[in-house]
């Protein structure tokens, strides 16, 4: 294991931070005691411009085209449902959920406000990815970007928040089929509809009494979605289309376990109080239909480390730094095997962390934490 190192790399700093997560509200934000000084991978000044560099034209390739293979799923199941057999219907209704579950990824971009260069078309297809998915950007918004500038820095960053414990086992008893999706789903809204707000320290933490338009902000949201789903159930099953419930309304009671083995690999078993995104974050390499799915977040490294790049420049700024990464493992199955044998040992030793192992560094830092 070496040490880290920071590369005079100021003007990277500058760049990185800024823009990082700006479409949100500009809400009064708690003070913050403590800033973390992160170590990034030396990037030429030019060339992070390029890589910041938003395109409407990639922005509708990854946009229109991840809800191109949604319409294209719910369609199949629905035109099914009424020429073919039962079980092709089942099938297709199944494989639909899959690809909903990605929604939160592309949610996730359009919150960074870094798809689209035109900036009202990250705004209009956030809240056309929070109502398909069910989210409040308003809630995301706050807490992400705590997560982007404390990563696993408790308290300041409980979004992630170490041990992790993920239940592989467990995880086929509600990834394959969950049968109380709905159920739980509705029963959350209903009590956010009727204005209850996020009761855990986290979420007293993103919306203070001392910001009533960030609570009344996320009610509203919140009551907007409710009733524009049951208005299209309502209607749907009143005009014969109870498949519409399966594919639209609950499209995620089906196939969790893909996306959830993507996104759960991001930090689980990795290190916390530490600097560098090297160490509390994980870059995996798939094959290039699940990245699409993802948005492109299997680069969790380089997401981090530069959080204004667009996901679909994430792979050239992974060619450009990968020397100076860890190891990253290649698909599900390697990645997942690596982090079963540090949940195993966890298990033994609940203070034990996975160390990565970086490159030889060329100077020595500190990698400490500064106050404000």
């Amino acid at each position: 294991m070496t040490t880290p190192v920071q590369p005079d790399n100021t003007d990277q700093d500058i760049l990185a931070d800024q823009d990082v997560l700006t479409a949100g509200p500009q809400y009064n934000a708690p003070a913050k005691k403590t800033r973390v000084k992160w170590y990034r991978c030396h990037l030429e000044r030019e060339e992070l411009a390029r890589l910041n560099k938003r395109s409407d034209f990639l922005g509708f390739a990854q946009t229109l085209g991840y809800l191109g293979v949604l319409a294209g799923a719910a369609g199949a199941a629905i035109y099914s449902s009424a020429h073919w057999p039962w079980y092709i219907t089942a099938l297709l209704v199944f494989v639909n959920g899959h690809f909903w579950h990605f929604l939160i990824n592309g949610f996730h971009e359009l919150v960074h406000d870094s798809v689209f260069k035109t900036r009202w078309l990250n705004r209009f297809f956030l809240r056309i990815f929070s109502f398909l998915g069910w989210y409040n950007h308003h809630h995301f918004w706050a807490s992400h970007t705590e997560h982007h500038k404390y990563t696993l820095y408790p308290p300041d960053d409980m979004e992630v928040v170490f041990p992790q414990k993920y239940d592989l086992k467990g995880l086929w008893k509600r990834a394959i089929i969950n049968r109380r999706y709905a159920y739980d789903l509705i029963k959350g809204k209903l009590k956010t509809f009727a204005g209850r707000l996020p009761e855990d320290t986290w979420g007293k933490t993103l919306f203070p009494a001392s910001d009533p338009e960030r609570r009344r902000a996320y009610t509203r949201w919140e009551r907007i979605v409710l009733v524009g789903h049951l208005l299209i159930a309502g209607v749907s099953i009143a005009l014969g289309y109870w498949i519409v419930l399966l594919v639209i309304t609950f499209p995620k009671m089906f196939g969790n376990w893909l996306q959830s083995l993507c996104n759960s690999a991001q930090h689980v078993g990795l290190q916390d109080n530490v600097s560098d995104f090297r160490l509390c974050s994980r870059t995996i390499y798939l094959n290039p239909f699940v990245q699409f799915l993802y948005w492109h977040m299997n680069y969790h490294i380089e997401h981090h480390m530069y959080a204004a790049v667009p996901c679909y420049r994430l792979s050239r700024l992974h060619r450009l730094i990968k020397h100076d990464l860890p190891y990253c493992t290649r698909g599900l199955r390697e990645t997942w095997t690596h982090i079963a044998e540090i949940l195993e040992k966890q298990e033994r030793d609940p203070e034990y962390q996975y160390i990565a192992e970086l490159p030889a560094p060329n100077t020595q830092r500190d990698g400490s934490r500064s106050e404000h």
